[in-house]
């Protein structure tokens, strides 16, 4: 379909929707939404050619100095947005060059789709599909500050109230709890409706463990950019939907001391012929060699990839003992504990899978799931086949099977000097450029310097009297 046919497609839809606006929503490295909005009678032919220009700069890609680009709509992106009160046609952009309309290479969406090219040219016709689970909080009233004088902050949750007025909900107790103590099951109802609407598979949505509104909605399976686009869209609509209703939602990982946190689990198969290339019924645990070199690439390399699917200093508050977050790179079935896990009750050729339950939602979606292809092609490219299945508690394995498995990074900066050490395998192809890898390192650096060097209200418990 050549620009003309797809600027059509763009005006029939505007008026089959009797729309007034056309939204251009596109990412920051950071894996934040911006906007912004077109009158749909201004809709011309240069939209999907030359585009419209925004500021680098502002976005963090490009210097004040030569922070042009420009974004150009991705037809197939298309919904219409519920969240404006004028009738709004939106679309997801891939940014572009304003010198020459060519693709930008720090956009996340473009290195999502040179990934699948990758992934497309070393192994034929296969695709990689994926399911997030995502987890996150909603609150009445959050209010924080962080200033020379001043920081700190308050999460007040309706949930938590009714424990104080004797609701059964107790702590660490709301694993799929029922109303009246599940406070927000219309939400989840209105929240799936909602993304149903605009063909969102929608695998079902439960309260979580927190006690203080935790909630969790699943997806059903797509590939690598439809799904990384439709992470985008559930936080979105997570945030909006919120907000319409008086409330406020959170994917931070570990809003809550002592708390279960907010986890990102990626469920991931390799598929081909519309059959799952992880499954082989006389393999351990019906896994095939494919996805045990895949699952070995993983383990193999993923303290660096940490760097993007566990990007803030927050990530690693959520990877504490007792939460069911893992704490050791080993694979296992059944197990909550471990960093990749089996389901038990996903085995056969049409959805056996690995569950990866590492990463978390503050993730840019689109870097987050191409460095796990990525891992996982470098373990298949590199006959890199993966230990035995640990069955039980680790903790409790001889020293000679726990040696074979590495720690998760204790903190973003042990993750980045991983990141910084090993990249080479997210460099092939072009898939990710070293111009990325020195602007991740850099601003992901100046985050972790700055909450170092500021003063937390902790610090003033532990030793204003001192």
């Amino acid at each position: 379909m050549n620009a003309k046919e797809d600027l059509d497609k763009i005006k029939n839809l505007i008026e089959e929707k009797n729309a007034s606006f056309v939204d251009l929503k596109f990412t920051d490295l950071y894996g934040r939404w911006h906007h912004l909005t077109i009158d749909a009678k201004n809709i011309k032919n240069d939209l999907l050619t030359i585009g419209v220009g925004v500021d680098g700069s502002s976005l963090g890609y490009r210097s004040v100095e030569c922070g042009d680009l420009t974004i150009i709509p991705d037809i197939d992106t298309a919904f219409v947005d519920p969240f404006f009160e004028e009738i709004t046609v939106s679309f997801i952009c891939d940014i572009t060059e304003s010198s020459n309309e060519k693709p930008f290479k720090l956009d996340p969406r473009q290195i999502a789709r040179r990934c699948e090219n990758y992934l497309n040219k070393a192994l034929k016709e296969t695709r990689i599909i994926f399911s997030p689970e995502f987890e996150f909080f909603i609150f009445d009233e959050v209010e924080f500050s962080v200033s020379p004088h001043n920081s700190y902050f308050y999460l007040s949750s309706l949930e938590h109230k009714d424990i104080m007025n004797g609701a059964d909900i107790r702590y660490q107790d709301g694993y799929h709890h029922i109303p009246p103590g599940d406070n927000f099951a219309n939400f989840r109802n209105s929240l799936s409706k909602m993304l149903s609407d605009i063909n969102i598979p929608i695998k079902y949505h439960h309260h979580e463990v927190g006690a203080t509104g935790q909630q969790e909605i699943e997806l059903g399976f797509l590939p690598l950019l439809k799904m990384a686009d439709i992470t985008m869209l559930v936080k979105y609509f997570v945030r909006n939907l919120a907000y319409n209703e008086g409330l406020v939602a959170t994917f931070m990982p570990k809003p809550i001391f002592s708390v279960a946190g907010n986890g990102m689990h990626i469920h991931q198969y390799l598929e081909k012929d519309g059959k799952s290339l992880f499954y082989d019924e006389n393999g351990p645990s019906c896994l095939s060699e494919l996805a045990l070199k895949y699952i070995g690439g993983i383990l193999q390399t993923g303290i660096a990839i940490f760097a993007l699917t566990n990007p803030s200093v927050n990530s690693y508050k959520r990877l504490s003992p007792h939460f069911e977050a893992p704490q050791y790179l080993f694979h296992s079935e059944a197990n909550r504990t471990a960093a990749i896990r089996i389901p038990s009750y996903a085995k056969n050729e049409n959805d056996m899978r690995i569950e990866y339950r590492a990463p978390d939602a503050t993730c840019n979606p689109y870097l987050a799931l191409s460095s796990l292809v990525l891992a996982g092609l470098y373990g298949i490219e590199n006959n890199i086949v993966a230990p035995d299945l640990i069955v039980g508690d680790f903790e409790e394995q001889p020293q000679e099977i726990r040696e074979k498995f590495k720690r998760v990074p204790q903190d973003l900066k042990e993750a980045l000097l991983e990141f910084k050490r090993n990249h080479e395998f997210m460099l092939t192809n072009g898939v990710f450029t070293d111009d990325f890898v020195k602007t991740w390192l850099a601003i992901k650096y100046n985050e972790v310097l700055r909450i170092e060097k500021h003063i937390s209200p902790v610090e003033f418990y532990l030793y204003f009297d001192t």
